[in-house]
Order: C-alpha cells, then sequence, then structure tokens
C-alpha cells in the first residue's frame, strides 16, 4: 500500500509558480492496479518519480508499505559505461537479488544479443528501454510503477511485455500514468485524475474517463 499525505510539488516558471500537486492526499490499496489519467505536461511522470523516491516533494509524506519498483522502462539510472549485464549485477546487489537470477532473466527477456556483454553507451534508446523493462522484470516488486513505456519495441516484444504485466498483476499492484484512456482501461481496475495539482481518485476507470472527457471539453 502506498499513501500520499499533503504532497505538494511546484517547479518555479517565468510566469510564476507552477503546482504540479497541490496539498495531494490520496492511497492506493494493495493488490490494486490504479491508472493515473491526465494532459500532456500535467505533472504524472513527476508523480510517479515521487511515489518511486526519485525525487522528493516540496512538503508532505509518502508513506511505502512494500517494495516499490522505479518507473518501468527509465533508463537513466544506468552507469553507461558498464555493460548491460553489469548493470544488472549492480541493480541486484541493490535489491538483495540472486544476480545469476537476475541476469539470466534480463539477457533472455531484453533480447539484446551481444549487446548485452557491451558497454550501455553503445545502445539505441529502444534497447535501452529493452533492458530497462527486462530488468524490472526480473526483480519481484510489490508495486510496479509504470510510465507509458508498454509498447517497446516490435510487435513480439510488446506481446511478451503485455504477457509479463499479466502475470505480474497477479500477485503485486501496478500505477500507471498515462494521457491515453485505453491504455489505462486496458491493465488497471481503478484510475485517478490529475487535474491542475489535484488528484481525484474513481472506483472504475469507465467514471474516470467521463470525467475526463468533460474536463477537456471544458
Amino acid at each position: 500500500m502506498i499513501e500520499l499525505r499533503n504532497v505538494c510539488k511546484t517547479y518555479n516558471t517565468s510566469s510564476g509558480p507552477n503546482w504540479v500537486l497541490d496539498n495531494v492526499s490520496v492511497s492506493f490499496p494493495a493488490c490494486t492496479s490504479v491508472g493515473i489519467l491526465g494532459r500532456n505536461g500535467a505533472g504524472k511522470s513527476t508523480l510517479l518519480r515521487i511515489i518511486g523516491g526519485a525525487e522528493l516533494p516540496d512538503s508532505g509524506d509518502i508513506v511505502r508499505r512494500g517494495r516499490v519498483s522505479w518507473p518501468i522502462g527509465f533508463a537513466g539510472g544506468f552507469n553507461s559505461s558498464l555493460t548491460g549485464e553489469e548493470n544488472c549485477r549492480f541493480v541486484s546487489r541493490i535489491y538483495g537479488q540472486d544476480i545469476d537470477e537476475v541476469v539470466a532473466y534480463t539477457m533472455e527477456f531484453a533480447e539484446l544479443g551481444n549487446y548485452f556483454s557491451m558497454p550501455v553507451r553503445t545502445y539505441s534508446s529502444g534497447m535501452r528501454a529493452r533492458l530497462a523493462f527486462g530488468l524490472s522484470m526480473a526483480i519481484d516488486f510489490d508495486v510496479y510503477l509504470v510510465d507509458e513505456v508498454t509498447a517497446v519495441g516490435d510487435k513480439p516484444f510488446q506481446e511478451k511485455c503485455r504477457a509479463a504485466f499479466a502475470e505480474r498483476r497477479q500477485r503485486s499492484s501496478l500505477i500507471m500514468v498515462s494521457h491515453q484512456v485505453a491504455t489505462i482501461q486496458q491493465y488497471c481496475d481503478r484510475c485517478a485524475l490529475l487535474v491542475d495539482g489535484r488528484l481525484q481518485m474513481f472506483d472504475d476507470v469507465e467514471t474516470a474517463h467521463e470525467e475526463y472527457q468533460e474536463r477537456l471539453a471544458a
């Protein structure tokens, strides 16, 4: 379970402060897939980074019970001088995982061939995303954070990603941010709207979708 208590986050702009999160208090239940809808620039990715602990709020508290992933597909945390395998070994040690199992799973899943043993700086953005996704799936988390990266690679690889998500959802929670309603409908049971720094939770995706459409039309 993850709980946000009076969380605020602002960024200074030339026109004044931009309130990304304005005194947000919400609970994400355990073993539940929750989608977060919002326009581009609404602050969805910032919210996900704050939930995962990669970014701090200006004020408020985040309560995490269980092991929370980094945003799935986020490759910014890789050491570009290390190989794909070496990055996997490093992350495995941080999370106390069986190193050989994580390396073997990621190598098979990412389908990088000889590049798995080459420095990450030689990878294309798509290859980095494959490595990041495979490594994310190689570690068992209680909560998986997803930032609109389910369409990585070609169609067969996308199918593999969807199958991996379906398997994880049977035993873990999922928090996914997107501006595409269809993506949320495919993966999530509940939905929240992030509009003007406020986060409103709904019990089902359809009700949230209707409210989202009304907000877009306003």
